[in-house]
């Protein structure tokens, strides 16, 4: 039988990430200027239609990755413990899923060719950096009505914790000069520095 109409919710679901699995490979090997959007839907085995539908072009679609990649971490910020239990969560998240070579590499092609796809910058700092640091503003905000943080702008400490989890570390990644780091490194790196950064916020 001929199935007429959109597809269920779930067929759409599956044609989706079948999308952004493809994406992410394609983009990783060819950059993101000389990839085409008729390639992406011929290895997704999707039509063009269907990336339109879910993405409303590329930079959506590289957009989307972003956002799939900053959920894993946003989401482990609980509030169903302790502020620095929920700092460390969010801070291991946070940095393996930055430090791994795929991410890397995006990162990489985002820094070669954002000024001659402006689109491209706009939808990773909005779908990555953006949502990461709002989401912490809003976790400090929270904290600081608690009374637990010193009168200290949110946007500001969220700035500042985003900035000491990377350091320097993530330059030296980013050029090839080290390694990514394995689990228990970052674990330990973690630690360290959310314990530091709370030494200078906490109420007194």
């Amino acid at each position: 039988m001929i199935k007429c109409g959109r597809p269920c919710k779930g067929e759409e679901l599956l044609s989706r990430d079948r999308v952004l699995d493809s994406a992410l490979q394609l983009f990783l090997e060819h950059g993101y200027g000389n990839l085409s959007m008729e390639t992406i839907a011929r290895d997704a085995h999707v039509s063009l239609r269907t990336i339109y539908r879910h993405f409303d072009g590329k930079a959506g679609l590289f957009g989307a990755l972003i956002r799939r990649c900053t959920d894993q971490f946003i989401g482990s910020l609980s509030e169903d413990c302790s502020m620095e239990e929920a700092l460390i969560a969010f801070g291991r998240q946070f940095l393996f899923r930055i430090t791994r070579p795929n991410v890397l590499r995006i990162r990489a092609i985002l820094i070669g060719e954002s000024q001659q796809f402006p689109d491209l910058a706009t939808q990773f700092y909005e779908q990555g950096p953006s949502r990461t640091l709002e989401q912490l503003t809003e976790f400090f905000a929270r904290h600081q009505q608690a009374g637990r943080i010193r009168n200290i702008e949110p946007d500001f400490l969220a700035d500042q914790f985003i900035s000491v989890l990377r350091g320097e570390r993530l330059q030296r990644l980013q050029l090839g000069l080290e390694a990514p780091p394995e689990e228990s490194d970052i674990e330990v790196w973690v630690a360290k520095t959310t314990s530091l950064f709370l030494e200078g916020c906490l109420a007194r």
